[in-house]
């Protein structure tokens, strides 16, 4: 029996070497792998160019100036006092593009190992009345980043914006983001809302993160805290328990949603515990559980994880928190 436990112990000792030899390698060849990344500052030249250069900025830059408004709204726009100050905190942030563009490219060399086929963006940097609804947009071939929505959670101009909201105004999340719009286009929404079945699909797209941003905490794929996501860890037993409890596994209610997958200040228990928790825990949660199936299920693809169907791959976790 000694033996039997001895030759056991090496066997994992050496999947483990052998895993993160394999991880190491895979790491080169993405290091290597030829991505150039270079943001295009759209709020430079907008607004430091002259009112008779819009013509030529319309034709440079069209889905960038809706064709419903007349020129006079663009050269308004140029001098506008508010934007000039949003241009001016956006200088003095980011004086140099060179950190977003290394993080950015880093994403995308990942991107393109595992999904080869994919396009390498134009990048266009620009200032967006501090939109922070739409902080970055991903479509195939082009990504705009509202820079002045990622100035730092402290900047004075966030005053009156949620704390939730605010924590993620912040560059460090920048590529966090940028991952959810690729997540999009590859993990299809359930068609069923069930609160499992939403679980799984935030789930998935946190775990592509894990995939294509290696070296980013838990907290910035989700966009906690550092208290935040430990909370989740120290009490993921307790939420578990307090689902099955409550039978909202196939529960199709819209108020979950609320409750427990949007942003928000914290998720609703109805408990004691609701100010203590960080909002969006189902998506954490569903988190655990597509990791729980990876563990559980080694050989499975990456494209077959995302395309899975959510009931598969919930039985197939073998989910069960221990702490």
């Amino acid at each position: 029996m000694k033996h039997f436990f001895r030759i056991n112990f090496f066997l994992i000792l050496l999947l483990f070497f052998c895993f993160c030899n394999l991880q190491d390698s895979n790491e080169k060849i993405i290091n290597s792998t030829k991505v150039s990344i270079k943001i295009d500052r759209f709020d430079k030249l907008f607004h430091k160019s002259d009112s008779n250069e819009i013509p030529r900025l319309k034709q440079r830059y069209p889905f960038l100036f809706p064709s419903k408004f007349h020129d006079s709204i663009w050269i308004n726009r140029q001098k506008d006092t508010l934007q000039l100050f949003l241009l001016d905190e956006v200088e003095k942030k980011f004086p140099k593009m060179d950190f977003l563009e290394s993080e950015i490219k880093n994403l995308f060399q990942h991107i393109k190992f595992y999904f080869p086929s994919t396009k390498i963006p134009n990048v266009i940097g620009l200032i967006n009345n501090v939109d922070y609804q739409n902080k970055t947009i991903y479509r195939d071939t082009l990504l705009i980043i509202s820079l002045d929505t990622y100035l730092g959670e402290s900047n004075l101009l966030y005053e009156g914006i949620p704390k939730y909201i605010r924590q993620e105004m912040d560059e460090k999340y920048l590529t966090s983001h940028i991952a959810d719009k690729f997540a999009e286009s590859k993990i299809l929404p359930p068609m069923n809302k069930s609160f499992i079945n939403q679980m799984i699909f935030y789930g998935k797209k946190l775990y592509l993160k894990d995939i294509i941003l290696p070296k980013k905490s838990d907290a910035i794929k989700i966009g906690y805290k550092e208290d935040q996501i430990n909370w989740a860890f120290n009490n993921e037993k307790y939420i578990w328990e307090y689902i099955l409890e409550k039978k909202l596994l196939y529960k199709n209610d819209s108020s979950l949603k609320k409750r427990f997958f949007d942003p928000s200040p914290f998720s609703k228990f109805y408990l004691e515990i609701d100010n203590e928790s960080p909002g969006k825990i189902g998506q954490w949660l569903g988190w655990q559980i597509v990791r729980s199936f990876s563990d559980n299920n080694p050989d499975t693809e990456l494209l077959d994880i995302l395309s899975m169907s959510p009931e598969t791959l919930f039985k197939k976790s073998s989910y069960k928190p221990s702490r």
